[in-house]
């Protein structure tokens, strides 16, 4: 089970590749999956925003934790599998079976659409809690609807089993305050916050972006924890374009094109209602990652 020492680090939420028919691809997983963790990430997240999670059944998430824990067997690398929804219920029942299977940890958004309030909000990761798999509380106001206040994130924090945070708030007052009065860990979600959160006292980020040139985001947590911040912060900046334009059009689109591009996924087909990227932002990842014009 995954402690609350252990939430550090470079954590990769992993995408789903389908084929051209929209169903799981898991050959195509399981290369892409070992490709990953051929680097020392701290953490794989399956079935979170970036893996699609919406439009992924239970039977299928379960397939795919099963290839990842095949991928990972004989490494120290924790699965975290994304249970969250807007339902209490259901929430707490993907997490037993999260649990069911084996996993570390599980990722537990904020409830998204019905806009629950701040009371509710806390009972729904009470009920979550009590199944007694670690959990990562998972703030991302821009999809959910609602905010959390500060008052509330501690309040979730205290609960048991809640073993941190994963901070997509849009800016790194959140952590700041957490880390000025002490709180467990947070993970930075923002990929373009990534080290102004470091800097303000997150333990480590859970990044899309770190699908692609997962060595350089290790390289810049590595060098911010042993006190090399100029290096990390040139590290950062490098990575910069590429982050943002990974995050102009939704999420995991760009990433499964380029994924595609570089021969990690067959294909980057994704599941309504998301679609493919426009070709002028192909253009621009293609200059950005591979310092060239489109073939």
């Amino acid at each position: 089970m995954l402690s609350e020492k252990q939430l550090k680090g470079i954590f990769v939420p992993v995408v789903t590749p389908f084929n051209t028919a929209g169903e799981l691809d898991l050959e195509a997983y399981a290369t892409y999956v070992k490709a990953i963790t051929v680097h020392p990430v701290h953490g794989i997240v399956v079935n979170g925003t970036t893996g699609e999670s919406p439009t992924v059944d239970v039977e299928e998430w379960q397939c795919l934790a099963k290839e990842t824990q095949a991928a990972l067997k004989g490494s120290n690398i924790p699965l975290v599998i994304g249970t969250g929804t807007n339902n209490t219920i259901s929430s707490v029942k993907r997490t037993e079976a999260a649990g069911n299977i084996g996993a570390e940890a599980v990722l537990v958004v904020v409830p998204y659409y019905n806009r629950p309030s701040q009371e509710g909000i806390v009972e729904h990761f009470r009920k979550v809690s009590e199944v007694g798999v670690p959990i990562i509380a998972y703030e991302i106001p821009g999809r959910t609807g609602v905010r959390m206040t500060l008052d509330t994130v501690r309040k979730v924090l205290d609960l048991p089993n809640v073993v941190g945070l994963k901070d997509c708030s849009g800016d790194n007052k959140l952590v700041t305050e957490l880390a000025r009065t002490g709180s467990k860990p947070v993970l930075c979600g923002d990929d373009a916050l990534f080290h102004q959160m470091l800097c303000s006292g997150a333990s480590g980020g859970m990044l899309a972006s770190a699908n692609l040139r997962t060595d350089r985001f290790l390289q810049i947590y590595d060098s911010f924890r042993e006190g090399r911040l100029a290096e990390s912060e040139q590290a950062f900046d490098s990575m910069l374009p590429l982050i943002r334009l990974l995050f102009q059009e939704s999420n995991p689109a760009p990433i499964k094109w380029l994924l595609q591009r570089t021969g990690l996924l067959a294909s980057d087909t994704l599941r309504l209602p998301m679609m493919s990227i426009s070709d002028g932002l192909k253009e621009e990842l293609e200059q950005c990652y591979f310092g060239k014009d489109p073939a």
